[in-house]
């Protein structure tokens, strides 16, 4: 249970954690300097030397007397061996897979990332638990980042949400009706502290997709990193308006990704944003994996992608800041970024599209926005 106790008074402004490899250190940190509690959530754990460095970090914690607390998903955390979470336990930590590997709902997954220490501090980003994302994202690592924040505002939700899932990891034992009631109990529109818009097959409406569409509506100037980008219709819609009235409306998606069906998807996409003009760049260096929107001042971050599976399958959350310092380190990262990018024109995406590539998109879109959605809702009926 959230407890106010050991939350700050004043708390810090939230702060950007440039890389995979700087959120990793501060976490460590952070796991190390825990007195009280901590709830770690991720979609990928690997059994490797990051994943060592956490679980060592986090089993010396609940050797001392922390509260610690695991969540990781069954599919994403799927290749972990049989005892491998056997020493925390010992040590008085307790590890448990949200909805086990199985056949019946295998699409139903929580792609959430979090850690809370102390009910004070949270860290969140796109970076799983994994030597892929241990790196600057140019010369090695995946290109990720993530935000530290303090607000009792944000600090809230995301560890109640965190004991709703943890809670009722197994389908069986009734999780959707349980984390679908909590969730829904929640405010729909929240004030600009910097409020938390989830994401769950559950939710009678998407809040971090309502909220995007409305922020989206008056924008001037939008800046949007996502590293798997199928955004729907009416997400697409809203992104050709703000360029068509004059807005600026940029995307920096994944030129190198883990998944060539998403990608050969979202590039079925360019030619409708290009000809309102919407401007594409895609990263080159190493494999987008960041989830990042800045509209005007105001900037979103988080776990979910553009994509039909976070804005309607996963669990997912975003955090909506609005914070001018912060703001202006994201768009510092982001034109950083764009100097590591190749930009994407009309042209060149027409001089591409041959017929073979024009018929593996289209059918990579029909799998991913129709048919996985579909199966989800198959599965979401089974459950109740």
């Amino acid at each position: 249970m959230f407890s106010a106790v050991t939350t700050p008074l004043a708390p810090v402004p939230p702060s950007w954690l440039a890389t995979g490899e700087i959120a990793y250190r501060r976490m460590l940190a952070l796991i190390e300097g825990a007195r009280v509690s901590i709830r770690c959530e991720t979609y990928i754990w690997s059994d490797d030397e990051v994943g060592d460095r956490f679980r060592g970090a986090l089993t010396r914690a609940a050797a001392r007397g922390v509260h610690v607390r695991i969540l990781v998903d069954g599919v994403g955390s799927a290749e972990l061996p049989a005892g491998y979470w056997g020493g925390l336990e010992q040590a008085g930590g307790c590890a448990r897979i949200f909805n086990p590997l199985s056949t019946r709902y295998f699409a139903l997954r929580n792609h959430r990332k979090l850690l809370v220490v102390d009910d004070a501090t949270a860290i969140i980003g796109g970076f799983n638990l994994a030597h892929a994302y241990d790196g600057d994202g140019v010369t090695r690592g995946w290109r990720d980042f993530g935000v530290e924040l303090s607000a009792p505002a944000a600090l809230r939700p995301l560890a109640e949400s965190f004991d709703s899932l943890f809670r009722d990891h197994r389908l069986r034992h009734g999780l959707l009706r349980h984390v679908g009631r909590a969730l829904l109990r929640w405010p729909r529109r929240y004030p600009p502290e910097g409020p938390v818009l989830f994401s769950g097959p559950r939710l009678v409406r998407n809040q971090f997709r309502h909220q995007l569409l409305r922020t989206l509506h008056a924008a001037k100037h939008v800046s949007i990193v996502s590293a798997y980008f199928l955004p729907g219709f009416r997400l697409q819609r809203a992104l050709c308006r703000v360029a068509r009235r004059g807005g600026v409306v940029d995307l920096l998606l994944a030129g190198k990704t883990d998944v060539p069906l998403a990608q050969r998807a979202a590039r079925t996409y360019y030619g409708t944003l290009l000809r309102a003009g919407v401007r594409i760049w895609e990263y080159q260096p190493q494999i987008l994996h960041a989830k990042l929107a800045i509209i005007d001042d105001a900037v979103f971050a988080g776990t979910a992608n553009l994509d039909a599976r976070s804005l309607g399958i996963n669990y997912e959350f975003m955090v909506h800041f609005d914070d001018a310092a912060l703001t202006d380190a994201a768009r510092a990262a982001f034109v950083g970024d764009l100097h590591q990018a190749r930009e994407i024109t009309l042209k060149d995406w027409r001089e591409q599209q041959t017929w073979p590539l024009r018929l593996r998109g289209a059918w990579a879109r029909f799998l991913l926005t129709q048919v996985d959605p579909w199966l989800a809702r198959q599965q979401v009926k089974s459950t109740l």
